[in-house]
């Protein structure tokens, strides 16, 4: 439901080789919520902040990552937020059937 005629702006994409993942947590901002993670990956470059309820991420360093992210905060210091099950493996489609020796 748009409330608006005015158009969302895009989400941002992210692809690149996953450098480094640091895990902080777990944390809980008030009674009943479940317990969160705050994973910091370091993507070509770039830090990016992951939410989750798991400890241990589907994903592993040297792997190449995509995900949609949004820039959240004051534009002097705008925090990269990865979108909740964004995050995945890239596959290569011209390498995807072929199978490895």
């Amino acid at each position: 439901m748009q409330r608006s005629f005015q158009k969302r702006q895009p989400k941002l994409e992210g692809r690149g080789l996953l450098e480094a993942v640091s895990t902080d947590g777990p944390h809980s901002d008030w009674l009943g919520m479940p317990d969160y993670y705050i994973h910091t990956l370091t993507v070509a470059g770039d830090d990016y902040k992951y939410l989750s309820a798991d400890k241990q991420l589907d994903v592993n360093i040297g792997d190449t990552v995509v995900f949609r992210y949004q820039e959240v905060g004051k534009t002097e210091n705008k925090e990269k937020r990865i979108d909740k099950r964004s995050l995945g493996l890239y596959i290569d489609p011209s390498q995807y059937l072929q199978e490895t020796p």
